[in-house]
């Protein structure tokens, strides 16, 4: 016989934090914006969601955007990291234990299961729980119940449960590592990330908003991202996406130079560019071929420039190029022109007065 929950447990519950504005969040992207329509139908539904995406890309964002526009928005958000708990103590954590029921147990602990009733369970990287952890999970989505560790009978819980992974769940049930029947349990809608290189009109928006964040957050007053720079941030491939953005970004508030962002984005670009090719249609070798020749020239030009330090006139020389054409070819591959963003943010002491 399944026991209702009668205590409040808020222990380990996850505030929600600071959402961005749905502005920042879905931005302009057709992908984001298909996302967004969808979010606002299954956020009122008491259904299992899957959000699937690179790293990166905002799906704990999402997930808290589903439990803060749904019913259960009054109740708990509770996030369980999977990966970042061992596997011996993920089931203990998850579903509880009793006192005694292995040594050290000295007392009763309800696990994070119980502590999301009547709210939102959030699981990042479903895809990490062990075989006997998703046969759990299995039964608290077939009936609302599980059982803590060392007890004799079940409780019953209300919880909407959300999980997240970036990997390919079908791949990993081919491997034998993932339930096929947890997979259509969790997977009820599904909501896809799309990685920030597919949503470049975005990158704008999203920078300016991490600026003014953590101007605001450290004290500082960083400059608003030149032209050049933005365009230099347009065409980055971004393998960390939004949170290899938002990390670029708080460092150039810290260090206030925009070098900073340039060179660590050359030093991270890989060695050979391959443009996108889309295979569903025709291939024009042409285009393909000038938008990776422009590609190459403009890390060639970039590396060039930062070896002398930015001296325009030796870095045409050494191209073997007149000093007007590489101007022409710096603006028109959205670099830079010079150094003279090299600078510091000031701080604005804590009283408010002008820095000295």
């Amino acid at each position: 016989m399944a026991m209702p929950i009668t205590s409040s447990v808020s222990t380990l519950v996850q505030s929600l934090g600071e959402i961005p504005p749905n502005s920042v969040i879905f931005g302009k992207s057709e992908a984001m914006q298909a996302l967004r329509q969808r979010l606002d139908k299954v956020a009122s539904a008491n259904v299992p969601v899957l959000i699937n995406g690179e790293s990166g890309t905002g799906k704990d964002i999402i997930a808290r955007m589903i439990h803060s526009h749904s019913p259960w928005r009054t109740g708990p958000y509770v996030k369980v990291n999977c990966p970042a708990i061992p596997g011996t103590l993920l089931e203990s954590e998850l579903f509880g234990y009793e006192k005694g029921a292995f040594t050290g147990a000295y007392g009763t602990k309800p696990g994070r299961v119980e502590m999301a009733h009547r709210g939102t369970l959030f699981l990042d990287e479903i895809s990490e729980l062990d075989m006997s952890l998703q046969s759990k999970l299995l039964q608290l989505l077939q009936d609302g119940q599980f059982c803590r560790i060392g007890a004799q009978e079940d409780k019953k819980v209300e919880v909407r449960i959300v999980c997240a992974t970036n990997r390919l769940l079908e791949q990993e049930i081919e491997n034998g590592t993932f339930r096929q029947d947890l997979y259509y349990r969790i997977n009820v809608v599904n909501l896809h990330m799309p990685a920030l290189r597919e949503r470049r009109a975005d990158i704008e928006d999203l920078a300016n908003y991490f600026l003014e964040y953590y101007n605001r957050k450290f004290n500082c007053r960083a400059r608003a991202l030149s032209a050049d720079l933005t365009g230099v941030l347009q065409k980055y491939h971004w393998p960390g996406n939004i949170r290899e953005l938002e990390n670029l970004i708080k460092r150039y508030v810290i260090l206030g130079t925009e070098e900073v962002i340039t060179t660590d984005l050359v030093a991270k670009e890989p060695e050979y560019f391959t443009p996108e090719i889309n295979l569903d249609g025709p291939i024009s070798l042409k285009k393909v071929t000038r938008q990776a020749t422009r590609e190459l020239e403009r890390k060639i030009i970039l590396k060039v420039l930062q070896a002398h330090h930015w001296n325009r006139k030796q870095a045409a020389r050494t191209l073997s190029i007149s000093y007007r054409a590489l101007l022409y070819k710096i603006r028109d591959a959205g670099l830079p022109p010079n150094r003279t963003s090299r600078r510091r943010p000031e701080v604005v002491p804590s009283n408010g007065a002008a820095a000295d």
